[in-house]
């Protein structure tokens, strides 16, 4: 985590080598394909229940606002922290984006945008999402650029899983990977997920970027060294 600057400085501390990380059921590893990692994980998600999802989300919400309210209360404008709306089974909550927006963060969502790139617009709790295409949720205001992102101080992103070496797994749709291009390399990327989506080794491929940081209901924030 070296070089991400002071905005990354928080309390927690890297992971430990004697954390247990682990493994979904199965026993998959990184000589496994990511479609079949895809296929076990959102298969994990369809089991779980709308009360465990509803505290899992109240978690992470308390944890992204601890961890990041002090960005945005040490930057005069208020701080440019990218973020998403979570889809589907996606771990997270809007209630996470209006816990950024209250510490005075101005929150970037993305837009879907042709090609499987990202377009990005400012979140407002005044006024409603709209839905988008494959039932996403996004902002209706001012489309700013696929270049908004690169003034981001730190972007927080959706993620199937992550490996305690910072391997992002997607959808598989790349948008991200194309998103994450545009960003300086000092910025912090960090990925949520459940805690048995963050395990020891995923499949990589050489376009990925890693994360920087990983957030899960139980553990909080971990930063990967």
């Amino acid at each position: 985590m070296n070089g991400k600057g002071e905005q990354f400085n928080t309390d927690q501390s890297p992971l430990s080598s004697q954390l247990r990380v682990p493994q979904l059921v199965g026993g998959l590893t990184r000589h496994d394909s990511k479609d079949k990692w895809r296929s076990a994980v959102l298969g994990e998600r369809a089991t779980v229940s709308s009360a465990t999802a509803s505290d899992e989300s109240g978690a992470l919400t308390e944890h992204v606002v601890r961890a990041f309210a002090r960005i945005a209360a040490h930057s005069p404008g208020g701080s440019l922290i990218a973020a998403y709306v979570p889809a589907r089974s996606e771990p997270g909550s809007i209630a996470m984006l209006d816990g950024l927006a209250a510490c005075r963060a101005r929150v970037l969502l993305p837009v879907t945008a042709p090609g499987n790139t990202l377009d990005w617009a400012l979140y407002d709790p005044d006024q409603p999402l709209v839905a988008a295409r494959y039932g996403l949720q996004e902002p209706g205001g001012t489309r700013l650029g696929m270049d908004a992102l690169s003034e981001a101080e730190l972007i927080i992103v959706p993620a199937l899983a992550v490996d305690r070496q910072g391997v992002r797994l997607g959808r598989g749709a790349g948008y991200y990977d194309r998103a994450l291009a545009v960003s300086p390399l000092q910025c912090p990327v960090i990925a949520i997920v459940r805690d048995s989506e963050f395990v020891a080794e995923l499949p990589e491929s050489p376009h990925d970027r890693r994360v920087d940081g990983v957030i899960t209901p139980d553990l909080g924030l971990i930063r990967l060294d």
